[in-house]
């Protein structure tokens, strides 16, 4: 019977080691697509500013009704999010937009003094905070998927305060929303990186939304600091 028994044990056991090892297979299988479709995303996004870019004073006129379409395809990627074709069309088109959206201030950064400069310097800071920070996040035992309620009442406060400036066009008022809103998107990729491999998200989509909209929004944080500072060189 303590054979048998022992056996039995042995045999539970392995199976317990078989499906670990699998469900691990599976979550690096979930975050190599999550990180491909972040990266095609950028892509999109890089195509849509480049568009942008030449149509700036366009996209300006029509900003909001850019804005407005770009939560269109925001609700309906999250709707869709597990319809293959379709999820992937909303994805790049949402990014796309993004993109797009971003043209105006891109052209306001580029027609100061050393803006290229600019541009650059800030997506290379993004690019390696946001690398950084993910690899932190991966490999820290500290628990920084706990902060999800924090960082959203955080974000509706910068919200707030962004759409305020919109009547008083301050730029000191500006600075500081952007400096905060540095600070605060790179906690986002701390949280969203240890949920993601975590397995908080159902699938590789909203994982790689999560992270686009991070590093999106740290670009223009960054953009708008070195630009506010580089204009005053000028």
């Amino acid at each position: 019977m303590g054979l048998y028994d022992r056996n039995y044990i042995q045999g539970h056991s392995q199976e317990g080691a078989y499906e670990e090892v699998r469900s691990q297979s599976s979550m690096a299988v979930f975050i190599k697509q999550t990180y491909q479709l972040f990266a095609a995303s950028l892509l999109a996004a890089s195509a849509g500013a480049y568009v942008g870019i030449g149509m700036a004073g366009f996209v300006a006129s029509w900003y909001w009704g850019f804005v407005i379409l770009e939560f269109v395809f925001l609700f309906g990627l999250y709707a869709a999010k597990r319809k293959a074709g379709l999820n992937m069309m909303l994805l790049f088109g949402f990014t796309f937009l993004s993109g797009l959206t971003l043209a105006p201030l891109l052209s306001n950064i580029l027609g100061i003094k050393g803006g290229a400069s600019i541009v650059a310097n800030a997506f290379i800071l993004t690019t390696v905070a946001f690398g950084g920070l993910s690899v932190f996040a991966m490999n820290t035992k500290r628990d920084f998927s706990a902060m999800g309620k924090m960082l959203f009442i955080a974000l509706i406060v910068v919200v707030v305060a962004g759409l305020i400036n919109i009547f008083f066009q301050s730029s000191i008022l500006q600075l500081a929303i952007a400096s905060i809103s540095s600070i605060l998107f790179s906690a986002f990729i701390l949280y969203d990186t240890q949920n993601i491999i975590k397995g908080a998200y159902e699938t590789p989509i909203e994982g790689a939304i999560a992270l686009y909209l991070d590093f999106l929004n740290l670009f223009v944080s960054l953009l708008q600091i070195l630009g506010i500072f580089g204009s005053k060189e000028e």
